[in-house]
């Protein structure tokens, strides 16, 4: 009997707690209730250590940021919102002028190299540059007359030890540099020798004027007296032979192998004494003989 009793209280107390809302309410959140707080807790620190990440990696990414103690979640998103960016940096007050002139950028140096010295640098260059460029061919000049003088000198020296008397020079004004030259001889057997004697004409006289370049350009020869036609003896006594064009002369050529060579071209060329009235008593000149030289070059060079 007792035994039975006990089972019917056991009963009634299981029922009782089964039964009673109060009791299954404390009993089911009591439990549920450590259950979430248990994963909030789990959360909160997963989302706090996501969080240390996250601020590690942007204190490692901004400079002097890794130095930082790494503060709770609120107080570090009001401390990096508080601060300022540290990408754009207010620009540098110049120093000066001469500091900001001498500190420019490559354009700004460019610019200044391409803009040039100043007017006192750049008189100062023109004044060195016209000095140089007068004492060069001032120089070159005198060079050039030395050069010119002592072959001249040589080559009177040469014709006074000529033993034939070929030619004989005299110096128009004393100048070294303009001669009149006789020829005396020609060819005894050609006519223009027989006209000279029958003329009672002792030479030939021609004229020949040294240039600055000389020996290297050839002398302006041209016949003075008597007038001769034919001969290659052009208008105004201009002489047509190549060797005496710029193109056909060489500084080898010597005054009297050229003289020599005008005397076979007079024979070649059958020349002879004008004894025309009125034409023969007419001297050549010189402004003629230059015109018709200049003409007989041009026509050289075109049918080179």
């Amino acid at each position: 009997m007792a035994t039975l009793l006990r089972k019917i209280g056991l009963i009634r107390l299981h029922n009782r707690d089964t039964e009673d809302p109060k009791h299954h309410h404390n009993h089911r959140g009591g439990g549920g209730g450590q259950q979430s707080a248990s994963l909030r807790g789990k959360g909160g620190a997963k989302s706090g250590g996501h969080k240390q990440q996250q601020q590690q990696q942007q204190q490692q990414q901004q400079p002097g940021g890794a130095g930082d103690a790494s503060p709770g979640p609120g107080k570090g998103k009001g401390k990096r919102a508080a601060e300022p960016a540290p990408r754009d940096k207010p620009p540098q007050p110049a120093a000066g002028a001469a500091g900001a002139a001498g500190a420019g950028g490559p354009r700004e140096r460019a610019a200044g190299a391409r803009a040039g010295p100043g007017p006192a640098a750049a008189a100062a260059a023109a004044a060195a540059a016209t000095a140089g460029g007068s004492l060069v061919p001032a120089a070159r000049q005198q060079h050039c007359t030395q050069v010119r003088s002592r072959r001249l000198m040589k080559e009177l020296q040469d014709i006074a030890r000529l033993s034939d008397r070929f030619i004989s020079v005299e110096l128009v004004d004393e100048s070294l540099f303009d001669w009149n030259v006789k020829l005396h001889q020609v060819d005894k057997d050609s006519v223009l020798w027989q006209d000279m004697k029958e003329t009672n004409t002792e030479f030939i006289l021609l004229n020949l004027t040294f240039p600055d370049n000389f020996p290297f350009s050839p002398p302006f020869m041209r016949v003075l007296s008597p007038r001769l036609e034919n001969g290659y003896v052009l208008d105004g006594g201009a002489i047509c032979m190549e060797l005496l064009t710029p193109r056909g002369w060489s500084s080898a050529y010597t005054v009297e192998a050229v003289m020599r060579q005008f005397a076979a071209s007079l024979v070649k060329g059958q020349g002879r004494i004008c004894r025309k009235a009125g034409k023969s008593k007419k001297s050549f000149s010189r402004k003629e003989a230059e015109a018709t030289f200049k003409s007989l070059v041009k026509t050289h060079e075109k049918s080179a």
